[in-house]
């Protein structure tokens, strides 16, 4: 008899294959509640075939094809990569730029959460003092004088909480003048004026880098002051920068002091400012996924997309990227661009990064791990179409490339395509630069990715994984099949865990101060 026990779960009426749900999975012989017996043991989160299969039939999943069977398979067989065929890419030239099929969200109000006012109208989840480096060469110093900081001098400021490096591996023995240049100096540009540090600009250089401070800052946007170990940085407005080849250093020491006074005088000011109720429509996240399971797709994602379509109603901004992981949706995101113009730049973004790829020797379907294949994953199509259900439902309203910030686009709401390499570490360094204050990651295999620049919310996909990672992962997205909540509750439960953060609630990473390093991405020649 089969067991209702059993589960495998469908996405759309057209699928021709199932998930296994059952911890463990299934074994060779079980019977499911339709009737269908398994042929062969199928893990948790793998696909099982509802029909019998012939080679070269289209297989279904979230209702789209994801690929093609390489042979005959009887029904209750396991659907796995080596069994699919990858579908080709969809033309990017064909894809229709209509009128947009999406609708705003119903309006919601009257939601605030306790935030740090900025000079420029932005608002910080946190206040930080960020160190930016013009150059990899002084990463050692920065960093020894980071630690000195946060030891001898933030004590001091209760207010202020943390200091942080915007360590990098760029500014020398590169090809600066090159047009991809432009990514990785307008990415570090607007990394030092992410709403969490507060608008206090402080830079170290070597001195004889390419990345010269005045080129890394933007001539004639931001005044900037030299500072030396013998003159305190006054307190007038511009950008602090204490160049290490200076003559007035002589020794190490002398540098770090110079580093630790003109920190001072930033911790000074970042003291003076509290939390202040702040409307959530100034709250700009990031939604992003690593690790990801054949569970991203039906538990979490989808309930980050909730999540992002009451961010939008609530006026905030929510940014999508992982440019890999929706190309494959590039049908569905045209049909939602608010406008033929924001169409024709998702176009143009994953077109330029179909041929970054292919002057790599490369294509989408490297994208794919093998933990995402372990986890029940084939490829990249059914990986893409669990991914873009983290963008929620809302029209798109604007478009970011690589680094460019929603200050230099002029976008100051609603969802947003920030074009970024799917990297976890270079997609979360990128979406920091275009101003995000808050980090949604949603996981499935299970990662301890963090950000020392911004919270990081972490979703586990299945209550096994939130189970084991208990003091890692900070909620729980298996309640929905293990406890029935609807993707609409699970949805408001993460908004409302989103205000709580964005008012000082401390994630698991920042318990642990967990965090990976910021990563550039620098598609132009290293000389």
């Amino acid at each position: 008899m089969s067991n209702p026990a059993h589960r495998c779960l469908r996405i759309h009426p057209t699928d021709n294959v199932a998930i296994v749900v059952n911890p463990g999975g299934l074994p060779a012989g079980t019977k499911l509640e339709d009737g269908l017996t398994l042929t062969e043991d199928i893990p948790q989160g793998h696909k099982v075939a509802l029909a019998p299969l012939a080679a070269g039939d289209a297989v279904r999943r979230y209702g789209v094809v994801i690929g093609n069977a390489v042979d005959a398979l009887p029904a209750g067989s396991w659907v796995n990569e080596q069994r699919l065929t990858l579908p080709a890419a969809a033309s990017l030239k064909q894809c229709a730029r209509g009128p947009a099929s999406a609708v705003d969200p119903t309006p919601i109000h009257g939601h605030t959460f306790q935030g740090y006012r900025n000079p420029d109208g932005s608002v910080g989840t946190r206040n930080i003092l960020a160190i930016s480096t013009t150059v990899q060469c002084v990463a050692g110093v920065v960093d020894h004088a980071v630690q000195r900081i946060r030891r001898e001098l933030l004590p001091r400021f209760p207010n202020v909480d943390d200091v942080v490096a915007l360590e990098h591996s760029y500014g020398c023995g590169i090809a600066i003048d090159v047009p991809d240049a432009a990514i990785p100096i307008r990415t570090l540009r607007n990394l030092a004026r992410n709403p969490n540090f507060g608008g206090e600009v402080m830079v170290v250089s070597l001195g004889c880098e390419k990345l010269q401070p005045t080129r890394l800052l933007g001539p004639g946007k931001i005044p900037i002051r030299a500072v030396s170990t013998h003159r305190p940085p006054p307190d007038a407005d511009g950008v602090d920068v204490v160049c290490l080849q200076d003559e007035s250093h002589v020794g190490f020491e002398s540098m770090i002091d110079s580093i630790m006074v003109t920190a001072q005088a930033h911790l000074s000011r970042l003291n003076q400012r509290h939390r202040e109720t702040c409307p959530a429509s100034a709250l700009v996240v990031g939604v992003q996924c690593g690790g990801s399971d054949a569970f991203s797709g039906i538990t979490a994602n989808p309930a980050v997309g909730v999540m992002s379509d009451l961010l939008v109603a609530a006026g905030a901004t929510v940014l999508f990227s992982e440019t890999t992981e929706v190309r494959d949706a590039v049908a569905q995101l045209v049909t939602r661009a608010a406008t033929t113009q924001v169409a024709d730049d998702i176009v143009n973004q994953l077109a330029w990064y179909d041929a970054y790829l292919a002057r790599g020797g490369a294509d989408r379907s490297a994208n794919t791990t093998p933990g995402n294949k372990r986890g029940g994953l084939a490829n990249i199509v059914e990986k893409a179409m669990g991914s873009v259900a983290k963008s929620g439902s809302a029209p798109i309203l604007g478009v970011l490339a690589p680094g460019e910030s929603l200050r230099d686009k002029g976008i100051e709401r609603g969802l947003v395509f920030a074009a970024t390499p799917a990297s976890d570490f270079i997609c979360g360094t990128l979406q920091l630069a275009a101003g995000m204050n808050l980090h949604v990651f949603t996981t499935g295999r299970g990662t301890p990715y963090g950000l020392a620049q911004c919270p990081v919310v972490k979703v586990a996909t299945r209550t096994d994984l939130a189970r084991r990672w208990h003091d890692l992962m900070d909620w729980n997205a298996g309640r929905i099949l293990d406890e029935g909540l609807t993707l609409q509750q699970a949805g408001e439960e993460l908004f409302r865990l989103l205000l709580e953060v964005a008012s000082g609630k401390r994630t698991w990473a920042e318990h642990w101060k967990l965090s990976n390093e910021l990563v550039l991405f620098d598609p132009a020649p290293v000389t």
